[in-house]
């Protein structure tokens, strides 16, 4: 896979002759409706050029394997195998081989590095004699890597039809789903949703479903209902015994508490409430796990950070999601949504008190449209990468990206003469952020959240690391 970023004077056509492959799948994977039409500065996954095998008469998948020089395990992963003796003569298998294209300025060195590899290793499968003699557009074999198996958590806010179908084209890339949201009641008990066919969906594609539970009331988080709930024990065990009831009936794998802005002096109750829950879960196999406000030290200040408390919870859930978006938040200035720089901060206060293998790290499918110059009191409007991509489009603005937040941004000015902002997020900024879930040793990523089209974030996720399934 590579990453091309468009110059002026790129058009789709010229782009797929410069990397082996095609018009159309670029577009594909892109997700684009007019290939046609391409903006300066514009990120463009691009595929690497495919290998595939016609399965003859007699043929196994050792021999196949040894053929192109791949592990027999790998052809199976790659192909969604479970019995390496089940293939049948004109069968089409994927072979998983990568390439890489050169470009200008390209080494062996640059691109070992970049696939995780090493020069030695290039140097033997593609039987290179001089390490200094590579060309542009030459095609490069890189060696067979082991990518690593993460986690992988969606949130989703709708539970209709078009949820449905997003769940069966993007579930292959998921471990868990949580549908947003049940919400808590004072008596103890929770809001209803209608998901049934949802999570049907979801355990179709292998994809475990969490019960998420928020203090959730007339459209924001309240902070008196939760600690209604916080400072009454029997009403804990009333909402346990409720959410298990839930669990049971729809078939739910576990669960995913997002509680926020509870006050700071229930942080302790907080913590008992989850020793509870884990008290009663844990015998019945259920998973439990908390979402967490973006906290760079134990002792930062304000109620969205104040009673969660990052170790305790890192000693008694199964996982946390840490929330680490919305800096660029509606009701505030333009700004990128998850800044790199700012999301590293909050992970390298995380990883001295909640194990890195309990850590799910939170990622935007989404961007904001501000207008400029801002003004306290005004929103921004919310918009998908993709629909971000066509508004530069329509009026002509060039994508700039932001080095120190790694995040892709625009202006432009619409038909009424307001000038407007927008940030969002691209194939380049994902990359950054799964590198940080491997650069700290993570358990995997959580996204806020489906139903905001983002089609490059999926293979460049793909490219990164297998989704593990349930």
């Amino acid at each position: 896979m590579n990453i091309h970023i468009v110059r002026r004077g790129d058009s789709l056509w010229k782009v797929a002759q410069q990397y082996h492959t095609s018009v159309q799948q670029i577009a594909a994977v892109n997700g684009l409706d007019r290939p046609d039409v391409l903006v300066i500065g514009q990120a463009l996954v691009i595929p690497a050029p495919s290998v595939t095998h016609v399965v003859q008469w007699g043929e196994t998948l050792w021999g196949i394997s040894q053929k192109y020089g791949v592990t027999v395990q790998s052809l199976m992963t790659e192909n969604q195998l479970t019995d390496a003796s089940m293939i049948y003569a004109g069968q089409v298998l994927n072979i998983p081989i990568t390439y890489h294209i050169v470009q200008s300025g390209d080494t062996l060195a640059k691109i070992a590095e970049r696939y995780g590899t090493t020069t030695a290793a290039i140097l033997r499968v593609n039987n290179i004699t001089n390490p200094e003699y590579i060309y542009v557009g030459q095609m490069i074999r890189i060696p067979e890597r082991t990518k690593p198996i993460k986690e992988v958590n969606a949130y989703i806010t709708r539970v209709g039809e078009q949820a449905i179908q997003e769940i069966q084209t993007l579930g292959k890339y998921l471990t868990y789903l949580s549908p947003f949201t049940y919400a808590i009641k004072e008596d103890g008990t929770l809001t209803t949703m209608k998901e049934a066919p949802l999570l049907t969906a979801a355990w179709e594609q292998q994809v475990a479903p969490l019960l998420v539970i928020t203090n959730f009331s007339a459209g924001k988080f309240d902070s008196d209902l939760a600690a209604t709930l916080l400072r009454n024990p029997t009403l804990q065990e009333t909402l346990i015994t409720n959410m298990i009831r839930i669990i049971r009936e729809k078939g739910y794998a576990g669960l995913n508490i997002d509680f926020e802005y509870v006050y700071p002096e229930d942080r302790e109750n907080y913590n008992a409430f989850l020793r509870r829950v884990v008290a009663r879960f844990r015998p019945l196999g259920l998973l439990v796990s908390t979402a967490l406000a973006p906290k760079v030290r134990e002792d930062q200040s304000g109620i969205l950070y104040e009673a969660h408390d990052y170790k305790a919870h890192g000693e008694i859930v199964d996982f946390v999601v840490l929330m680490t978006y919305e800096w660029g938040w509606a009701g505030g200035p333009p700004w990128a949504i998850a800044p790199i720089n700012q999301v590293k901060r909050v992970l390298d206060y995380a990883v001295t008190v909640i194990p890195r293998n309990k850590i799910m790290m939170g990622m935007p499918l989404y961007g904001r449209d501000w207008k400029i110059p801002w003004v306290q009191g005004t929103t921004a409007r919310t918009i998908s990468p993709k629909a971000a991509v066509e508004l530069a489009a329509k009026y002509g603005a060039a994508i700039q990206y932001n080095e120190t937040y790694q995040s892709p941004f625009f202006r432009y000015t619409d038909e009424t003469g307001q000038q407007h902002e927008v940030w969002f997020e691209d194939a380049r900024s994902s990359q950054a952020k799964f590198d940080a879930v491997k650069q700290y040793g993570l358990r995997g990523v959580s996204y806020w959240v489906l139903g905001s089209p983002f089609p490059q974030n999926w293979p460049v996720q793909e490219w990164n690391f297998k989704a593990r399934k349930k």
